[in-house]
């Protein structure tokens, strides 16, 4: 089984800012919601655990699985928002707000990366776990866990981009021999 967890809260999730690339550590209540789903998966023993190379995200690994160094790849990174990063959500530019309001059918703005390139990349993470066996924990981000989902659900048409993923929240995926199933969200073990 598969588990994906987008990190805990940090001050800039508080703030309401496009956090990206920033390494920000988590905040009190970011620790308080990686240790409740600590306790939503403390029956499952996980064979490998990988992360994001962001702090946060690396935090919230080692809260969920302490016995376990997190394994970090490259491709578990945020979306790079490029010159939007650090800016507040209540005062986006225009071109930002377009892409936000229709991600299927408005491109990201320049500099921003594509959707399509963390569909690419999470693609690769996933093609290269796939035969991993046991339970596998990955910790990443909203948009990185969106490109996730959407690339193991090629059926969606694009919708997990306009779903909001909150803190701490999980989706779990059957992998069997080879063959990761459509992911849904994580309810109990």
């Amino acid at each position: 089984m598969i588990f994906i967890i987008r990190h805990g809260k940090t001050e800039l999730n508080r703030a309401n800012v496009l956090q990206g690339r920033s390494n920000q550590s988590l905040n009190e209540e970011g620790i308080l919601q990686a240790q409740a789903a600590a306790g939503k998966l403390s029956g499952v023993p996980f064979s490998y655990v990988f992360s994001s190379p962001l702090i946060r995200a690396v935090q919230t690994a080692k809260i969920l699985v302490p016995a376990q160094k997190p394994i970090i790849d490259e491709r578990l990174i945020e979306m790079e928002y490029g010159p939007y990063e650090g800016l507040g959500l209540a005062h986006l530019p225009p071109e930002v707000l377009m892409f936000f309001s229709d991600f299927i059918h408005n491109p990201a703005p320049e500099g921003m990366e594509q959707l399509s390139s963390v569909v690419e990349r999470a693609g690769s993470f996933l093609e290269d776990i796939r035969n991993l066996p046991g339970n596998i924990l990955i910790s990443t981000h909203a948009i990185a866990m969106k490109g996730l989902l959407e690339y193991l659900t090629p059926v969606s048409g694009g919708s997990y981009w306009g779903r909001f993923i909150g803190n701490c929240e999980i989706y779990t995926a059957e992998n069997e021999d080879g063959r990761i199933g459509i992911p849904i969200p994580f309810e109990s073990v």
